[in-house]
């Protein structure tokens, strides 16, 4: 597990993933990640995968660092409150 990357996910969540979506398996899981800074349980599942992928193709130091200076906004401001989301 590292810091930054998508959170972890459960095996029977990866055997529906598109190939695209088998995407963000390419790093490793993380504490937090891009899609936790922009909506986490609040959006749909599809587009946290979608989130998570995106950080897999522009991953950098630098988008560490604004997934760094954003997490704390989220975890107080409310973006990890609301309806828990998942499979349908």
């Amino acid at each position: 597990m590292s810091v930054f990357g998508p959170r972890p996910t459960l095996s029977y969540q990866v055997e529906r993933y598109t190939p695209r979506q088998r995407r963000r398996l390419e790093v490793k899981p993380g504490l937090t990640g891009w899609a936790q800074v922009h909506g986490r349980a609040s959006l749909p599942w599809v587009d946290r995968i979608e989130l998570d992928v995106w950080y897999v193709e522009h991953r950098s130091p630098l988008l560490d660092l604004k997934i760094l200076l954003r997490t704390p906004f989220a975890l107080f401001g409310g973006t990890y409150k609301g309806a828990r989301g998942g499979w349908k």
